[in-house]
């Protein structure tokens, strides 16, 4: 009788196992967020011999990673764990590439000096670069208006060259590095999109997520990269960690099939701004007043760089909120920035039109005081995002570094 009843209902109990089991998904590291840091952390573990699950609360990747310019620029980090994680990255970008098609370009970036502050810091990060064994060449004005031919001769002194640097188209690298893990790792990579985590546990041996669906994944350790989102998990880590938004605005001109731009286009502002400058000795003296104040207001640096259909995108600039008062930034486009960015463009390039297809929002995550928000939750849950604009140039060599020390 007993055996009966149990034979007339086994239909049911392998189909409660089986949802149960699908309930369930297990590996040896769950990271959270699909963007470059995230998608990163799981190609370095896969590297590594180690079962991954990544999760993403969208249908693809639709933040930081997709909206920035688009370059990995080693040549613009500080000198010591930024430059060794820009590297790393560099090189394993370089080997996807020759295997999987990333829609990466190995074409340069060239600082362009407009001024005499300017040139003297280009010619003292050339010195530094050439101690750090980092290949690089300085270029006079003629050179540099023989290689670009839209360069404005009245603006250009000099340039700073970096050939191993790497254009990204930003709208499509990312889905492709996933294909690419996915075709890769087809028996220890799990990518769920539209999975959202509502709640992080430690359990023994690991921990433990839940997602929105219900669903239960297990694993040794959790690494949440899902930028300011991580909110949601943990409100109040959020409230003290001093987490800070950049709104970012670039545009895009219609393709421009009689222009050629043989690498990536960085100018007096950006010298201005970026870190590895901040280490030159004449980096103090340099005379900010020759600028209109409204561009360093608004953290403009003009960038120049060609997309594949032709077309030159051009940015950006960088406006600042707490990331728990991230709606003061708002969701406009500032018209008034977007002339800044123009005139500027237009002072140092001679386009034939000067017309834009579109004009966009980037935002990103970083730390006011430190280089990044890394904290450990739990022995085995770490919260790891808010490395500001450098994930694309350096996002893989520090998920390495991470997922070494992880594991260690």
């Amino acid at each position: 009788m007993m055996w009966s009843i149990f034979a007339e209902n086994l239909p049911l109990v392998k189909k409660h196992l089986q949802s149960f089991t699908s309930m369930l998904k297990q590996a040896d590291l769950l990271v959270v967020g699909a963007g470059i840091l995230g998608t990163g952390h799981a190609l370095q573990a896969l590297r590594s011999g180690y079962s991954v699950i990544l999760s993403e609360k969208d249908n693809a990747p639709q933040e930081a990673t997709v909206r920035n310019f688009g370059q990995a620029v080693i040549s613009g980090l500080s000198r010591g764990k930024w430059k060794q994680y820009g590297l790393d990255s560099l090189a394993l970008y370089q080997e996807i590439q020759a295997e999987f098609d990333l829609g990466i370009r190995n074409n340069g970036s060239y600082y362009i000096a407009s001024n005499a502050d300017e040139l003297q810091l280009i010619e003292e990060l050339y010195a530094i670069n050439v101690q750090d064994n980092y290949r690089c060449q300085l270029l006079n004005k003629a050179e540099c208006l023989q290689r670009f031919a839209t360069l404005r001769p009245e603006y250009c002194l000099a340039a700073l060259y970096f050939p191993l640097e790497l254009s990204i188209e930003p709208r499509t690298m990312i889905h492709r590095l996933l294909v690419y893990l996915q075709k890769k790792y087809p028996d220890t990579f799990q990518y769920l999109p539209n999975t959202s985590i509502c709640a992080c546990t430690p359990v023994n041996g690991g921990a433990m997520a839940e997602t929105t669906k219900g669903e239960k994944l297990k694993a040794s350790k959790i690494i949440i990269c899902s930028g300011s989102e991580f909110r949601l998990l943990y409100p109040e880590i959020f409230r003290n960690s001093n987490l800070v938004v950049s709104k970012l605005q670039m545009m895009q001109t219609y393709p421009l099939p009689g222009v050629h731009l043989p690498g990536n286009i960085l100018t007096g502002l950006s010298i201005r701004r970026y870190e590895s400058f901040q280490q030159c000795p004449s980096w103090a003296k340099k005379d900010d007043a020759v600028y209109d104040p409204k561009l360093l207001d608004y953290g403009i640096h003009i960038l120049f760089k060609q997309a594949l259909d032709g077309s030159i995108i051009i940015g950006d600039s960088h406006e600042y909120a707490p990331a728990s008062a991230v709606e003061q930034l708002g969701f406009d486009v500032h018209t008034e920035i977007n002339e800044l960015m123009l005139n500027e463009a237009q002072r140092i390039l001679q386009l034939p039109d000067w017309r834009m297809q579109k004009y966009w929002n980037g935002f990103y995550s970083q730390v006011k005081g430190a280089d990044m928000f890394h904290l450990q939750v739990d022995e085995n849950i770490q919260i790891l995002t808010g490395i500001g604009g450098k994930g694309m140039t350096s996002g893989l060599g520090l998920a390495g570094h991470n997922i070494t020390q992880t594991f260690a």
